[in-house]
């Protein structure tokens, strides 16, 4: 099963894509804002994910720079759904929230629950005096609060988190990987 987005609402619609052949193209009307749009199977008008990017970067150079090395990923998984979606960090401020057509966040994820805000939290990712890259959370002022265990953030609180920790913006669980770990999972 495959999922469109309606360009107009962000819908979902689902449907069957082994029902279909490679070029063909469908039509869709979405159920909540009866917008009618196409796709063609096989293939994507959309630009390219940030993974196919930083690849596609790291080809073009040779290899990636120190400032451009993997900085690990976030583990989001949506309780209601159980659905999981890997994101990778970068260095600096990742600034993680709810995905929202428009939203400027750098690390948005696509969740349902309406307890994540658009700008919940941010994970920075620096490196400390030897070097090793150092993560930390801080609650952005959000409605719900950023959890660590079953700790919330106080404000202007940052905390320091490692490869595995699991921390909660509303319903919604996320697990930090760390450079390291994703190299050992490799």
């Amino acid at each position: 099963m495959k999922r469109v987005r309606c360009p107009k609402c962000d819908n979902y619609i689902i449907f069957d894509e082994t029902k279909y052949s490679p070029g063909q193209s469908l039509v869709f009307k979405c159920n909540d804002c009866g917008k009618e749009f196409s796709i063609r199977i096989g293939v994507s008008k959309l630009k390219n994910t940030q993974k196919d990017e930083n690849a596609e970067m790291a080809d073009d150079n040779g290899q990636q720079s120190a400032n451009e090395t993997r900085c690990g990923s976030i583990v989001v998984i949506e309780n209601v759904f159980h659905y999981k979606q890997i994101i990778p960090l970068r260095m600096g401020d990742n600034v993680i929230g709810r995905y929202q057509k428009g939203n400027p966040i750098n690390t948005a994820f696509e969740t349902v629950d309406p307890s994540v805000d658009l700008n919940h939290c941010t994970l920075t990712v620096s490196r400390d005096k030897r070097g090793n890259l150092r993560y930390t959370l801080a609650d952005n002022n959000s409605n719900t609060g950023t959890f660590v265990g079953d700790v919330e953030l106080q404000p202007r609180e940052r905390r320091i988190i490692e490869d595995g920790t699991l921390f909660t913006l509303g319903a919604t669980s996320i697990i930090l990987r760390t450079a390291d770990s994703e190299e050992d999972h490799s």
